[in-house]
C-alpha cells in the first residue's frame, strides 16, 4: 500500500485541520469566505442534484440567530457563520427505500468548506447540536429546507493548541475482502 505521506499537501491538510475552539475577534473578508464557499460548490451530490444552499450570516443580527440556536461562549468571538442547509424536496432518494441523501451530500460540502478554511489558515468547526427549529424559524427557510450544520469561520487563536488527534488505526476500520 502506498503511503499517502508521500503526497504531503492534501495528506498534511487532512491531518492538521482541527475542530477550532478558539478564535481572535478578526473578522474574515467576504473574498475569503466566497472562496471557501466555491469549494462547496465543486462538492460532488447524488445524481449532481446539488440540494443545498449555504446562509453568510456575518450581520450583527445573523450572528445573534446563530448565538441564540447555540448559546456557547466559544462562539461569540467569531464574526461569520456558514449555516449549511440541505433541500430535501431536490435531494436524489435511492428507488430502493426512499433514503434521502441530502444529508450525505451536504456532509461532504461542509467538508471540503472546512477543509478549504484550513487551507488558507483560518479554522472551523462543525456545529450539529444547535436548536434547529428556532434557526429555521429565525432563517424564515422554506419548509423543505432544513439547518443541517453551523460552520463558524474565523482566524485561530495561536495561544490555542488543538487536542490530539484520537484516531482508530486503520486495522480497526477498515476490512480487506479476499475473494
Amino acid at each position: 500500500m502506498e503511503n499517502l505521506n508521500a503526497y504531503p499537501g492534501f495528506y498534511e491538510l487532512a491531518a492538521t485541520r482541527y475542530s477550532c475552539r478558539n478564535y481572535l475577534p478578526k473578522p474574515v473578508g467576504r473574498d475569503l469566505i466566497a472562496a471557501i464557499l466555491d469549494t462547496a460548490r465543486l462538492a460532488p451530490s447524488a445524481c449532481n442534484r446539488q440540494p443545498w444552499t449555504f446562509i453568510v450570516l456575518d450581520s450583527r443580527q445573523g450572528r445573534q440567530m446563530v448565538l441564540d440556536s447555540y448559546p456557547r461562549d466559544f462562539i461569540k468571538p467569531v464574526g461569520t457563520f456558514i449555516v449549511a442547509c440541505a433541500r430535501h424536496n431536490e435531494s436524489w432518494h435511492r428507488a430502493s427505500d426512499g433514503k434521502d441523501h441530502a444529508d450525505i451530500d451536504v456532509a461532504i460540502a461542509v467538508e471540503h468548506i472546512c477543509l478549504a478554511a484550513s487551507s488558507l489558515g483560518l479554522g472551523s468547526c462543525w456545529i450539529c447540536n444547535f436548536d434547529h427549529v428556532a434557526l429555521h424559524r429565525d432563517l424564515k427557510l422554506p419548509a423543505d429546507t432544513e439547518p443541517i450544520a453551523i460552520i463558524p469561520i474565523g482566524y485561530p487563536d495561536p495561544e490555542a493548541k488543538p487536542s490530539p488527534k484520537k484516531r482508530m488505526s486503520l486495522d480497526e476500520i477498515v476490512r480487506w475482502e479476499n475473494s
